[in-house]
């Protein structure tokens, strides 16, 4: 039985807690090695166990680190964690969690994998330049500002992946390709990704009392957003192909009229052209 007003709210903001929650814990154990390098450095220049002179090198030393290790756990759980966001905005807001989890993390980890050393090594070489064009070339510094932009338009177009690999049969390359692309051609919707989720991170990363987030929310939420804008991309591209197929039927209709032939026969005389 269903239960209704106050209590009945309360139900159902409790049962998001749990799937949230239970989503970002599985998140953050599958991707436990890139999540302890990441933490152990983050700690260790933040508590002043490193010098100030050695906390930039030992920050670089866990980046690379972290980024070695991101593409064969970072990557596939985080396609695990959008596959269980899929659900949830197509509805299926009762899919089981653990099965849905580990399900879309089998099915992706290749692709996901393979995405990851090309994703990882794309944002390595922007980085790098950014750095020689902010701090190295003076007379070009304002390039550097063109590397910020190519760094944020990069990280939606890996929150596209992250939702067409989950969502999509395709193969890994066209899958990249066709991310960049929607990520390029829907400006709108890329914007409206990375503000929303900019927000989300900066708001779990703003303070030490707000960092609890990260374990339990933070991950979940970006995974529910960034799906939620791709899916209303997919389904405007549905319609303009539902649209266009309507149009062409409709087409071969009155070219059928116009002839005598039945539909059928029009329709495969037009499939032979």
């Amino acid at each position: 039985m269903e239960m209704k007003g106050m209590m009945g709210g309360l139900y159902k903001i409790s049962e998001w807690i749990m799937r949230l929650s239970v989503t970002n814990i599985l998140w953050v154990i599958c991707s436990l090695p890139f999540m302890f390098l990441v933490f152990t450095h983050f700690m260790a220049v933040a508590t002043g166990t490193v010098s100030e002179e050695q906390a930039a090198d030992f920050m670089k030393q866990g980046f690379i680190l972290a980024g070695i290790v991101a593409p064969f756990t970072l990557f596939p759980a985080t396609s695990a964690m959008f596959g269980v966001a899929r659900k949830w905005v197509m509805g299926e807001v009762d899919a089981p969690l653990l099965k849905t989890f580990f399900r879309n993390y089998k099915d992706s980890y290749l692709q996901s994998m393979i995405a990851g050393i090309i994703y990882v090594v794309l944002f390595a070489v922007m980085i790098v330049d950014f750095q020689v064009y902010g701090g190295e070339l003076k007379d070009l510094q304002f390039v550097s500002y063109l590397f910020i932009a190519l760094l944020i338009l990069l990280g939606v177009s890996l929150f596209n992946f992250f939702s067409m690999v989950v969502h999509y049969h395709m193969k890994t390359f066209q899958l990249i390709k066709n991310a960049l692309f929607i990520t390029i051609g829907r400006p709108f919707r890329s914007i409206s990704t990375a503000v929303m989720c900019g927000v989300v991170i900066y708001i779990s990363l703003s303070s030490p009392k707000l960092m609890f987030l990260i374990p339990f929310f933070t991950g979940s939420v970006v995974a529910a957003i960034a799906f939620w804008n791709f899916y209303g991309i997919y389904m405007k591209l549905q319609m303009q192909a539902e649209k266009a197929a309507a149009a062409e039927a409709e087409e071969a209709r009155k070219e059928a009229d116009e002839i005598g032939l039945p539909l059928d026969d029009a329709q495969e005389q037009r499939s032979r052209k």
